[in-house]
């Protein structure tokens, strides 16, 4: 497929954790990069499939780290600007609470043409690998996406709107939040006996599911990164969970 010449970034999703979902044009175009600015999640894998002279520069997030998104802006500029071709490689979907938008922006206010490859979101993919349909025709005929991380105080999420909303609740990045964030849903009408899930290190090896209901959620033993599902749904996971027990068990004799 021909591209722009004037293209010198690429925000490029990287999929949900195992290196199989990555797109197959996410997977040229980090063969093909002069430099890989990538966040903390992509897997080794992934990385590996980049050339053996292109620059790694991680520029993950991490509490306490030195890397804001100001510095990251910077770096995008400045290697595109250098000549090279950049690949800003993010978790998941670039435009899903990835702060793609931003980027987009800055490399517009700057004069540099940038192209988005879609990835598939672990908003869909990490419920899907534990055996969950976030929409199903019985029961949840709709599908609320939202971040348990919020900008700013001044921009909070509305999760007395969200509890009303019905369906099938996503939350990503909310596990840290969760017991905040189950006391604002039970205050909007939600039962403690809600039934979750929580899927953590989704379609990975280290890929571990949580099933219970609502109120026990802030209780729960579970650790980002994470994806939690709340709504009837979630249900499916421990019935997936049984269906791979009862095919895994040894044969007698």
């Amino acid at each position: 497929m021909s591209e722009r010449a004037d293209v010198r970034v690429w925000l490029v999703g990287a999929g949900p954790g195992d290196p199989e979902l990555l797109t197959l044009k996410a997977a040229r175009l980090i063969g093909e990069a002069d430099v890989v600015l990538y966040d903390r999640l992509v897997s080794p894998e992934i990385l590996a499939m980049a050339r053996p002279d292109a620059d790694l520069i991680d520029v993950g997030k991490r509490p306490g780290g030195s890397h804001t998104q100001g510095v990251l802006n910077e770096l995008l500029v400045l290697h595109a600007r250098s000549g090279r071709r950049v690949v800003r490689l993010k978790g998941g979907d670039p435009f899903l609470f990835g702060r793609g938008g931003e980027e987009v922006e800055v490399l517009a206010q700057h004069g540099i043409a940038c192209e988005v490859v879609p990835g598939v979101s672990s908003s869909l993919a990490g419920p899907a690998a534990a055996g969950i349909p976030v929409t199903h025709r019985q029961v949840a005929r709709a599908v609320t996406i939202v971040t348990g991380h919020e900008a700013t105080d001044s921009d909070p999420v509305d999760w007395s709107a969200v509890g009303r909303l019905g369906g099938t609740l996503v939350v990503l990045m909310g596990v840290e939040r969760r017991g905040a964030i189950v006391e604002k849903l039970v205050e909007s009408g939600l039962t403690a006996d809600t039934p979750a899930a929580v899927v953590m290190h989704a379609t990975t090896p280290r890929q571990r599911v949580w099933t219970g209901r609502l109120g026990e959620l802030p209780d729960a033993d579970v650790a980002s990164p994470a994806v939690m599902v709340i709504g009837a749904v979630a249900t499916f996971a421990a019935d997936a969970a049984a269906l791979v027990a009862a095919h895994t068990l040894p044969l007698d004799g």
